[in-house]
Protein backbone atom coordinates (compact mmCIF):
# COMPACT_ATOMS: atom_id res chain seq x y z
CA UNK A 1 0.00 0.00 0.00
CA UNK A 2 0.97 3.65 -0.20
CA UNK A 3 -0.76 6.79 0.99
CA UNK A 4 -2.46 7.32 4.34
CA UNK A 5 -4.18 4.40 6.04
CA UNK A 6 -3.51 1.28 8.06
CA UNK A 7 -0.09 -0.36 7.77
CA UNK A 8 0.96 -3.91 8.47
CA UNK A 9 4.56 -4.54 9.56
CA UNK A 10 5.02 -8.28 9.76
CA UNK A 11 2.33 -9.51 12.12
CA UNK A 12 1.66 -6.06 13.60
CA UNK A 13 -1.13 -3.93 12.14
CA UNK A 14 -1.06 -0.19 12.83
CA UNK A 15 -4.26 1.86 12.98
CA UNK A 16 -2.50 4.46 10.85
CA UNK A 17 0.87 4.90 9.21
CA UNK A 18 1.99 8.17 10.84
CA UNK A 19 4.84 7.21 13.17
CA UNK A 20 6.81 8.85 15.98
CA UNK A 21 10.49 8.36 15.15
CA UNK A 22 13.10 7.31 17.71
CA UNK A 23 15.08 10.16 19.30
CA UNK A 24 17.81 9.59 21.87
CA UNK A 25 16.97 11.28 25.15
CA UNK A 26 13.58 12.43 23.88
CA UNK A 27 11.25 9.61 22.86
CA UNK A 28 11.03 8.21 26.36
CA UNK A 29 7.91 6.69 27.92
CA UNK A 30 6.18 9.97 28.95
CA UNK A 31 6.73 11.58 25.55
CA UNK A 32 5.72 8.46 23.59
CA UNK A 33 2.51 8.15 25.57
CA UNK A 34 1.56 11.75 24.79
CA UNK A 35 2.26 11.26 21.07
CA UNK A 36 0.28 8.01 21.02
CA UNK A 37 -2.69 9.78 22.59
CA UNK A 38 -2.49 12.46 19.89
CA UNK A 39 -2.80 9.87 17.13
CA UNK A 40 0.61 8.37 16.32
CA UNK A 41 0.01 4.94 14.77
CA UNK A 42 3.33 3.61 16.13
CA UNK A 43 5.74 5.06 18.68
CA UNK A 44 9.45 4.26 18.58
CA UNK A 45 11.62 4.12 21.68
CA UNK A 46 14.97 5.86 22.04
CA UNK A 47 17.83 3.60 21.01
CA UNK A 48 19.19 1.04 23.47
CA UNK A 49 22.67 -0.50 23.40
CA UNK A 50 22.60 -4.23 22.74
CA UNK A 51 25.92 -4.60 24.53
CA UNK A 52 24.56 -2.77 27.60
CA UNK A 53 21.65 -5.20 27.70
CA UNK A 54 24.01 -8.17 27.76
CA UNK A 55 25.92 -6.48 30.61
CA UNK A 56 22.58 -6.19 32.49
CA UNK A 57 22.99 -2.43 32.88
CA UNK A 58 20.26 -1.14 35.21
CA UNK A 59 19.94 2.25 33.50
CA UNK A 60 19.45 0.52 30.18
CA UNK A 61 16.75 -1.69 31.66
CA UNK A 62 14.88 1.44 32.76
CA UNK A 63 15.03 2.82 29.21
CA UNK A 64 12.95 -0.16 28.10
CA UNK A 65 9.94 0.55 30.33
CA UNK A 66 6.74 0.43 28.28
CA UNK A 67 3.34 1.82 29.26
CA UNK A 68 0.41 -0.56 28.67
CA UNK A 69 -1.48 2.18 26.84
CA UNK A 70 1.20 3.18 24.32
CA UNK A 71 1.04 0.12 22.06
CA UNK A 72 2.02 -0.55 19.37
CA UNK A 73 5.58 0.32 20.27
CA UNK A 74 8.92 -0.33 18.55
CA UNK A 75 12.07 -0.99 20.60
CA UNK A 76 15.26 0.16 18.87
CA UNK A 77 18.62 -1.55 19.38
CA UNK A 78 22.02 -0.32 18.29
CA UNK A 79 25.14 -2.40 17.93
CA UNK A 80 27.35 -3.94 15.27
CA UNK A 81 27.96 -7.53 16.36
CA UNK A 82 25.24 -9.93 15.16
CA UNK A 83 25.78 -12.47 17.93
CA UNK A 84 25.72 -9.84 20.70
CA UNK A 85 22.57 -8.25 19.25
CA UNK A 86 20.89 -11.64 18.99
CA UNK A 87 21.80 -12.46 22.58
CA UNK A 88 20.44 -9.09 23.74
CA UNK A 89 17.22 -9.79 21.83
CA UNK A 90 16.80 -13.15 23.56
CA UNK A 91 17.44 -11.50 26.94
CA UNK A 92 14.59 -9.02 26.43
CA UNK A 93 12.10 -11.55 25.11
CA UNK A 94 9.83 -10.81 28.07
CA UNK A 95 9.64 -7.08 27.29
CA UNK A 96 6.23 -6.17 25.83
CA UNK A 97 7.45 -4.36 22.70
CA UNK A 98 5.69 -5.10 19.39
CA UNK A 99 8.45 -4.47 16.83
CA UNK A 100 12.24 -4.67 17.07
CA UNK A 101 14.11 -1.98 15.13
CA UNK A 102 17.81 -1.65 14.38
CA UNK A 103 19.45 1.77 14.36
CA UNK A 104 21.52 2.19 11.22
CA UNK A 105 21.19 5.95 10.98
CA UNK A 106 22.53 7.57 14.17
CA UNK A 107 25.17 10.14 13.12
CA UNK A 108 26.74 10.81 16.54
CA UNK A 109 30.56 10.41 16.43
CA UNK A 110 30.73 8.22 19.55
CA UNK A 111 28.28 5.73 18.02
CA UNK A 112 29.72 5.88 14.50
CA UNK A 113 33.24 5.53 15.90
CA UNK A 114 32.26 2.15 17.34
CA UNK A 115 31.07 0.99 13.92
CA UNK A 116 27.42 1.34 14.98
CA UNK A 117 24.52 3.51 13.84
CA UNK A 118 25.05 4.98 10.37
CA UNK A 119 28.52 3.38 10.17
CA UNK A 120 26.71 0.12 9.38
CA UNK A 121 25.76 1.59 6.00
CA UNK A 122 29.41 1.17 5.02
CA UNK A 123 28.91 -2.61 5.24
CA UNK A 124 25.67 -3.76 3.60
CA UNK A 125 26.72 -7.38 4.05
CA UNK A 126 26.88 -6.80 7.83
CA UNK A 127 23.38 -5.30 7.72
CA UNK A 128 22.09 -8.55 6.26
CA UNK A 129 23.92 -10.59 8.92
CA UNK A 130 22.55 -8.50 11.78
CA UNK A 131 18.96 -8.65 10.55
CA UNK A 132 19.22 -12.38 9.94
CA UNK A 133 20.56 -12.93 13.46
CA UNK A 134 17.74 -10.91 15.02
CA UNK A 135 15.03 -12.56 12.94
CA UNK A 136 16.26 -15.92 14.24
CA UNK A 137 16.26 -14.63 17.84
CA UNK A 138 12.73 -13.21 18.04
CA UNK A 139 9.21 -13.94 16.86
CA UNK A 140 8.48 -10.23 16.49
CA UNK A 141 8.94 -8.23 13.27
CA UNK A 142 12.44 -6.82 12.75
CA UNK A 143 12.82 -3.46 10.99
CA UNK A 144 15.74 -1.14 10.22
CA UNK A 145 16.21 2.61 10.04
CA UNK A 146 18.78 3.89 7.57
CA UNK A 147 19.83 7.16 5.95
CA UNK A 148 20.38 8.22 2.35
CA UNK A 149 24.00 7.11 2.71
CA UNK A 150 27.07 7.79 4.80
CA UNK A 151 28.10 10.82 2.74
CA UNK A 152 27.59 12.26 -0.75
CA UNK A 153 30.20 9.85 -2.13
CA UNK A 154 28.33 6.85 -0.74
CA UNK A 155 24.61 7.10 -1.52
CA UNK A 156 23.67 3.46 -0.94
CA UNK A 157 20.30 3.43 0.79
CA UNK A 158 18.92 1.12 -1.89
CA UNK A 159 21.74 -1.40 -1.43
CA UNK A 160 21.35 -1.29 2.37
CA UNK A 161 17.56 -1.67 2.17
CA UNK A 162 17.93 -4.68 -0.12
CA UNK A 163 20.44 -6.21 2.32
CA UNK A 164 17.98 -5.72 5.18
CA UNK A 165 15.19 -7.28 3.13
CA UNK A 166 17.43 -10.22 2.27
CA UNK A 167 18.08 -10.72 5.97
CA UNK A 168 14.35 -10.91 6.68
CA UNK A 169 13.45 -7.32 7.66
CA UNK A 170 9.71 -6.62 7.78
CA UNK A 171 10.07 -2.90 6.91
CA UNK A 172 12.67 -0.19 6.38
CA UNK A 173 12.59 3.48 7.39
CA UNK A 174 14.65 5.87 5.26
CA UNK A 175 15.83 9.31 6.38
CA UNK A 176 16.55 11.41 3.30
CA UNK A 177 19.82 12.86 4.63
CA UNK A 178 23.35 11.45 4.74
CA UNK A 179 25.22 10.87 7.97
CA UNK A 180 27.49 13.77 7.01
CA UNK A 181 24.47 16.11 6.88
CA UNK A 182 23.25 15.16 10.35
CA UNK A 183 19.96 17.13 10.34
CA UNK A 184 21.01 20.09 8.21
CA UNK A 185 19.96 21.01 4.70
CA UNK A 186 16.98 19.56 2.91
CA UNK A 187 15.97 15.89 3.03
CA UNK A 188 16.22 14.16 -0.35
CA UNK A 189 12.87 12.44 -0.82
CA UNK A 190 13.94 10.96 -4.17
CA UNK A 191 16.10 8.39 -2.34
CA UNK A 192 13.01 7.24 -0.44
CA UNK A 193 11.23 6.74 -3.78
CA UNK A 194 14.19 4.75 -5.10
CA UNK A 195 14.14 2.45 -2.07
CA UNK A 196 10.39 2.01 -2.45
CA UNK A 197 10.88 0.97 -6.08
CA UNK A 198 13.63 -1.50 -5.14
CA UNK A 199 12.14 -3.48 -2.25
CA UNK A 200 8.88 -5.34 -1.63
CA UNK A 201 8.62 -4.64 2.10
CA UNK A 202 6.99 -1.49 3.54
CA UNK A 203 9.07 1.69 3.28
CA UNK A 204 8.65 4.49 5.82
CA UNK A 205 9.76 7.94 4.69
CA UNK A 206 11.48 10.31 7.12
CA UNK A 207 12.68 13.89 6.83
CA UNK A 208 11.11 17.37 6.65
CA UNK A 209 7.53 16.41 7.51
CA UNK A 210 6.35 19.44 9.48
CA UNK A 211 2.59 19.55 8.84
CA UNK A 212 -0.28 17.95 6.94
CA UNK A 213 0.62 19.26 3.47
CA UNK A 214 4.27 18.11 3.74
CA UNK A 215 3.11 14.69 4.97
CA UNK A 216 0.79 14.35 1.99
CA UNK A 217 3.56 15.51 -0.35
CA UNK A 218 5.96 12.87 1.01
CA UNK A 219 3.41 10.13 0.33
CA UNK A 220 2.70 11.45 -3.17
CA UNK A 221 6.31 12.06 -4.21
CA UNK A 222 7.75 8.77 -2.94
CA UNK A 223 4.90 6.24 -2.86
CA UNK A 224 6.08 5.33 0.64
CA UNK A 225 3.94 3.16 2.90
CA UNK A 226 4.28 5.27 6.04
CA UNK A 227 5.80 8.51 7.27
CA UNK A 228 7.96 9.13 10.31
CA UNK A 229 7.91 12.36 12.30
CA UNK A 230 10.68 13.04 14.82
CA UNK A 231 12.09 16.50 15.54
CA UNK A 232 8.86 18.28 14.57
CA UNK A 233 7.18 16.51 17.49
CA UNK A 234 9.51 18.07 20.06
CA UNK A 235 7.26 20.19 22.26
CA UNK A 236 4.51 19.47 19.76
CA UNK A 237 2.79 16.08 20.25
CA UNK A 238 -0.26 17.64 18.56
CA UNK A 239 1.52 17.30 15.20
CA UNK A 240 0.12 13.76 15.00
CA UNK A 241 -3.53 14.73 15.31
CA UNK A 242 -2.95 17.57 12.85
CA UNK A 243 -1.29 15.36 10.23
CA UNK A 244 -3.76 12.49 10.65
CA UNK A 245 -6.73 14.86 10.38
CA UNK A 246 -5.30 16.50 7.25
CA UNK A 247 -4.53 13.17 5.58
CA UNK A 248 -8.06 11.97 6.32
CA UNK A 249 -9.37 14.97 4.41
CA UNK A 250 -10.81 16.56 7.55
CA UNK A 251 -8.68 19.69 7.37
CA UNK A 252 -6.18 20.89 9.96
CA UNK A 253 -7.58 21.25 13.48
CA UNK A 254 -6.93 24.42 15.44
CA UNK A 255 -3.64 24.60 17.26
CA UNK A 256 -3.95 23.75 20.96
CA UNK A 257 -5.14 26.56 23.21
CA UNK A 258 -2.80 27.90 25.90
CA UNK A 259 -4.90 25.94 28.41
CA UNK A 260 -4.41 22.68 26.50
CA UNK A 261 -0.68 23.30 26.16
CA UNK A 262 -0.46 24.00 29.88
CA UNK A 263 -2.47 20.88 30.76
CA UNK A 264 -0.24 18.74 28.51
CA UNK A 265 2.96 20.16 30.01
CA UNK A 266 1.61 19.45 33.51
CA UNK A 267 0.77 15.87 32.52
CA UNK A 268 4.20 15.47 30.94
CA UNK A 269 5.82 16.71 34.15
CA UNK A 270 3.73 14.34 36.28
CA UNK A 271 4.73 11.38 34.08
CA UNK A 272 8.40 12.38 34.38
CA UNK A 273 8.04 12.48 38.16
CA UNK A 274 6.29 9.12 38.25
CA UNK A 275 8.77 7.27 36.07
CA UNK A 276 12.06 9.08 36.73
CA UNK A 277 11.79 10.84 40.08
CA UNK A 278 12.32 14.53 40.68
CA UNK A 279 16.09 14.81 40.22
CA UNK A 280 16.09 13.34 36.70
CA UNK A 281 12.52 14.37 35.88
CA UNK A 282 13.07 18.10 36.36
CA UNK A 283 16.22 18.04 34.25
CA UNK A 284 14.47 16.16 31.45
CA UNK A 285 11.50 18.53 31.58
CA UNK A 286 13.68 21.61 31.14
CA UNK A 287 14.40 20.82 27.49
CA UNK A 288 10.81 19.77 26.79
CA UNK A 289 9.43 22.98 28.31
CA UNK A 290 11.90 24.96 26.17
CA UNK A 291 10.30 23.38 23.09
CA UNK A 292 6.75 23.79 24.37
CA UNK A 293 7.32 27.51 24.96
CA UNK A 294 8.87 28.29 21.56
CA UNK A 295 7.09 31.30 20.10
CA UNK A 296 5.50 32.45 23.34
CA UNK A 297 6.18 36.07 24.43
CA UNK A 298 9.17 36.19 26.76
CA UNK A 299 10.06 32.54 26.12
CA UNK A 300 13.82 33.19 25.82
CA UNK A 301 13.92 34.81 29.27
CA UNK A 302 11.65 32.06 30.60
CA UNK A 303 14.00 29.32 29.36
CA UNK A 304 16.87 30.91 31.29
CA UNK A 305 14.73 30.83 34.43
CA UNK A 306 13.56 27.22 34.17
CA UNK A 307 17.07 25.96 33.46
CA UNK A 308 17.96 26.96 37.03
CA UNK A 309 14.98 25.25 38.66
CA UNK A 310 15.58 22.27 40.91
CA UNK A 311 12.03 21.17 41.79
CA UNK A 312 8.96 20.32 39.74
CA UNK A 313 6.52 22.50 41.69
CA UNK A 314 8.52 25.63 40.81
CA UNK A 315 8.57 24.60 37.17
CA UNK A 316 4.81 23.98 37.17
CA UNK A 317 4.11 27.40 38.69
CA UNK A 318 6.37 29.11 36.16
CA UNK A 319 4.61 27.28 33.31
CA UNK A 320 1.28 28.56 34.57
CA UNK A 321 2.65 32.12 34.38
CA UNK A 322 3.73 31.83 30.73
CA UNK A 323 1.03 29.61 29.24
CA UNK A 324 -1.99 30.98 31.08
CA UNK A 325 -1.04 34.65 30.99
CA UNK A 326 -4.07 36.66 29.99
CA UNK A 327 -6.60 33.80 30.22
CA UNK A 328 -6.90 33.49 33.99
Amino acid sequence: MSGFGKLKIGSVELDNNVILGPMAGISDLPFRLLCHEQGAGLVCMEMVSAKAITYKNKNTDKLMDIHPLEHPVSLQLFGSEPDVMAEATRMIADKPYDILDVNMGCPVPKVVGNGEGSALMKKPELIEEIVKALVSATDRPVTVKIRKGFNDNSINAVECALAAQQGGAAAVAVHGRTREQYYSGKADWSIIAKVKDAVNIPVIGNGDVVDGPSAKALFEETGCDGIMIARTAQGNPWIFREVVSYLKGEGTPDRPSPQEVYDTVMRHADLQLEYKGEYIGIREMRKHVSWYTAGYPGSARFRNIINQMEDMESLKKACGDIFLQGIR
